[in-house]
């Protein structure tokens, strides 16, 4: 865990030793994404910040304190099982300086741009990592959120960058993780299909994104029927923990149930056991890692 002293030396690196960050980027000892054959990954997300999105619950500001939210980080990724992160590069590189990336996975979100409640929120910017810079940080691959709105021209721009990011980082060989959904408003509200038709729809035009695929993974929300969804799909899939809501106990059945089913690769989760209801961050963590790990082979 950390405490003050911990987080006086970050700032005091991020002020007098920028070049720091790079520095711990460069010694950062990299693991395969994959360990072994039919293993499957437990990934935290962190990247809800960067869109304006600090709320947990009934509290709209459960993220907004920085220390807290590293000291969780931290709690979580020394969890045994948990294998990296999904961030934004100012958490990514909070946590290179703290020493907690060495022999993780890490992967840089990308597009930010689309802020949480924005009328633009559909033309989500790519104003994060590039594919360049995911590479020259040694980090593993890049993550992007594709919403697809058919009534909205902004669709259009983020298809684009998107299948530009793709492409990209296929030629870093970098994991390109795509988390798509068919969307529309309602009273200005952005809100996502959630039904098996559409994120089936959403998966095959994310997964034709780009000049290749070779690269390609999606990131998928547990739905109803979830055997369907997989089926679309020939690409790895990672399952999205979701926004916190409900009982834990039958958010964990439902990830234990869709992550039995062939083509599931882990599970990437943030919120929910981040900010558990309990405040058991480790006990929410070892929860979720041994329901991902219980079903991989050796």
């Amino acid at each position: 865990m950390l405490d003050a002293t911990d987080l006086r030396k970050l700032r005091h690196t991020r002020v007098a030793e920028p070049g720091a960050i790079a520095a711990a980027a460069a010694r950062r000892v990299r693991r395969p994404l994959l360990e072994a054959v039919g293993s499957r990954l437990m990934l935290l997300a962190a990247d809800h910040p960067a869109r304006g999105s600090l709320g947990v619950r009934d509290d709209p500001n459960a993220m907004a304190d920085r220390g807290e939210l590293l000291n969780r980080l931290v709690v979580a990724l020394a969890r045994p099982g948990v294998d990296g992160v999904l961030a934004t590069a100012d958490i990514v590189e909070d946590l290179l300086l703290l020493g907690a990336l060495d022999g993780k996975i890490v992967l840089g979100s990308m597009n930010r741009g689309g802020l949480a409640g924005s009328v633009a929120e559909l033309d989500d910017r790519f104003t994060a990592y590039d594919a360049a810079a995911i590479a020259a940080a040694g980090l593993d691959g890049g993550k992007m959120l594709l919403r697809i709105d058919l009534g909205d021209r902004d669709t259009v721009a983020t298809l684009q960058a998107c299948g530009r990011a793709v492409t990209e980082l296929a030629a870093h060989r970098r994991v390109a993780m795509i988390e798509p959904f068919m969307a529309r408003r309602e009273n200005g509200r952005l809100l996502n299909d959630l039904s098996p038709p559409e994120v089936v729809r959403a998966c095959a035009i994310a997964a034709g994104l780009g000049t290749t695929s070779a690269y390609t993974w999606l990131k998928l929300p547990v739905v109803d029927d979830m055997e369907r969804v997989l089926a679309g799909t020939t690409l790895p899939v990672m399952l999205l923990g979701g926004d916190p809501g409900g009982e834990p106990e039958e958010t964990f059945a439902a990830w234990e149930k869709a992550l039995a089913l062939e083509g599931v690769y882990g599970l990437v989760v943030g919120r929910t056991l981040l900010y558990p209801p309990d405040g058991d961050v480790a006990a929410a963590v070892d929860t979720a890692t041994a329901l991902v790990k219980a079903g991989q082979s050796a």
